[in-house]
């Protein structure tokens, strides 16, 4: 496969944003390209993932989130306000040796979001 300038320009996205919804990377790649629309987004985001150069995460009902870092974290969603915490993936070893006892099963930690309450939203509304 060869860089094309689209490509190039995704992938320059993700490294200035870190993690991007299809719709923040077509944004950010609109300001110095405003010809390129959101399919060519979604097509190229796909593309860089089959060739495993950037991976997605999904972090609440909403669109994919996409990273070209490795995730070494498990992001802890708040569904009442939406803040997202990353917690290091070792906070999943115990139920990944037990799915893996259990189930034969390799959890993939770092694709995964876990939804809950917030300590800011838990305090206000116990």
């Amino acid at each position: 496969m060869r860089m094309t300038p689209q490509r190039q320009l995704v992938l320059d996205a993700l490294l200035v944003l870190e993690h991007a919804t299809p719709e923040q990377v077509c944004a950010h790649v609109q300001r110095a390209t405003p010809t390129v629309n959101i399919t060519t987004i979604y097509r190229t985001l796909e593309l860089l993932e089959g060739l495993a150069l950037v991976r997605h995460t999904h972090l609440g009902h909403g669109a994919p989130t996409y990273s070209v870092h490795e995730h070494q974290h498990v992001h802890l969603v708040c569904h009442r306000c939406g803040h997202v915490v990353e917690s290091p993936k070792a906070v999943m070893d115990q139920l990944c040796g037990t799915l893996r006892a259990t189930h034969g099963f390799e959890l993939d930690a770092s694709h995964l979001a876990l939804s809950g309450t917030c300590q800011t939203c838990s305090q206000e509304n116990p």
